[in-house]
């Protein structure tokens, strides 16, 4: 069992993460808008971004929120590589 400044340090490690990787995924959404205003996407394209953005911060939320907090800090300390983008890539047919 963790002591309370234990667990107060590894949500702080959580937050940090989930906010940095979330921003990184709103970044992804700002690019796939500005090609669509340049008429590098069409509007299928861009939605398709807006989807699999969706479903990365999903995925990026259940791993900072469901598991436990010290078992994810861990994991972050020890540089876990996920690419929460191409998790929420969506799945061939």
């Amino acid at each position: 069992m963790s002591s309370k400044s234990e667990r107060r340090d590894a949500l702080e490690v959580v937050r940090a993460y989930h906010e940095a990787r979330l921003a990184e995924l709103v970044q992804r959404v700002c690019d796939g808008v500005d090609r669509f205003r340049a008429g590098d996407l069409s509007a299928f394209e861009t939605d398709r971004v807006l989807f699999q953005y969706s479903r990365a911060a999903k995925e990026l939320w259940k791993f900072c929120n469901l598991a436990d907090p010290e078992f994810s800090a861990g994991l972050i300390r020890d540089g876990v590589g996920i690419d929460w983008w191409e998790r929420g890539a969506p799945r061939p047919r």
